[in-house]
């Protein structure tokens, strides 16, 4: 059974940086792509950042410029540097490993919340 683990939620002030972390746990040989998606009180999941196996990224544009995402193969882990944290980035952030490219296969994360304070 393959499963994701996040870390990296916790709290912080306006204009600060955190960095979440999603390793994948399990018996797979490869994944295609790692994202990361959020959903605050009262609104829609959303697209964060997703990269993939040849380490194209793909942002959203509330985003973009200020969180950037990575992965570690070696480590089957993936990272989101979060900065200049506002307080509309407050919500919980799910990790998402898909692996095949063509196949509707993913696996979520429990979510880890992070809350920016002005």
């Amino acid at each position: 059974q393959v499963h994701l683990v996040e870390s990296g939620g916790g709290l912080v002030q306006a204009g600060g940086s955190l960095r979440l972390s999603c390793v994948v746990v399990g018996d797979i040989f490869a994944v295609w792509q790692l994202g990361w998606y959020r959903q605050a009180p009262g609104k829609e999941r959303e697209l964060v950042a997703t990269i993939n196996s040849d380490e194209t990224t793909n942002y959203g544009d509330s985003v973009k410029g200020r969180f950037f995402i990575s992965r570690d193969n070696r480590k089957n882990a993936g990272y989101l540097q979060m900065n200049n944290l506002k307080p509309e980035d407050t919500a919980v952030y799910y990790c998402r490993a898909q692996f095949l490219v063509w196949s509707d296969d993913a696996v979520w994360g429990q979510g880890t919340q992070v809350t920016v304070s002005s």
